[in-house]
């Protein structure tokens, strides 16, 4: 479904990405794990747009995107959501959902796709109405993936869903990423936390300097004496 090849990207002249190449099946959950400043942020805006690629390819379902806009690449399929969640803080819950949808215009389909994010967050269905600044952090997390499942993707990438939410609200994020992979959604998410990234996904890739540097099926590396060392605390 997604493979990328060779793939270059910078900020000014500080390379991010130096040749990076991997690959996502249609169905996978695909998990991204390293270091801090290794480069899986900047793999996942190359991947949506919203960082542009200096050399390489990225291919979706066969066909080159890497010269798309965002806008263009979320219409292929590919919905984000980012790190630190980023949902519109004086835009209402409802209004932040409408926002993923905004390339759609089936309204019928949109009225069922918020129906179905109320059911996987019921709090935002009671919350329609608020500003979407003064929720928790997991309910903002809850609204940034429910707002991404707006534009009812085929490709969900997913940058840290757990980051600073609390254990319970983890499971209920990890449950939900669970239901979406169900209903056919590949999943390609960068997690902080290892050894819950490599439980939950099919195959792996370790990122080091912008480049990968490991790479396997899940089971596999949560085995590797390397992967150990680093990301699982021995």
């Amino acid at each position: 479904m997604l493979r990328l090849e060779g793939l270059r990207a910078a900020y000014g002249r500080i390379e991010a990405l130096k040749g990076v190449s991997l690959e996502v099946r249609a169905g996978e959950l695909v998990t991204l794990i390293g270091a801090n400043g290794a480069g899986k942020t900047s793999t996942l805006k190359a991947i949506s747009g919203t960082l542009r690629s200096s050399d390489g390819r990225i291919l979706f379902e066969g066909n080159e995107i890497h010269r798309l806009t965002p806008r263009e690449i979320l219409t292929r399929g590919i919905a984000h959501c980012p790190e630190g969640r980023r949902v519109f803080p004086y835009m209402t819950v409802r209004e932040n959902l409408e926002m993923g949808a905004y390339a759609r215009a089936d309204i019928h389909g949109i009225r069922e796709d918020l129906e179905r994010v109320f059911a996987h967050f019921p709090i935002l269905g009671e919350r329609l109405r608020q500003a979407a600044g003064t929720l928790s952090g997991g309910e903002q997390q809850m609204l940034a993936i429910g707002r991404a499942l707006m534009a009812r993707p085929r490709l969900l990438l997913l940058d840290e869903p757990s980051l600073g939410l609390a254990p319970t609200v983890i499971e209920t994020t990890l449950r939900i990423i669970r239901e979406v992979r169900q209903r056919g959604v590949t999943v390609l998410m960068v997690e902080q936390n290892a050894y819950l990234a490599l439980r939950m996904a099919d195959r792996g890739y370790v990122m080091e300097t912008g480049q990968i540097a490991l790479e396997g099926k899940a089971g596999d590396l949560i085995e590797n004496e390397h992967v150990k060392r680093a990301y699982l605390g021995g």
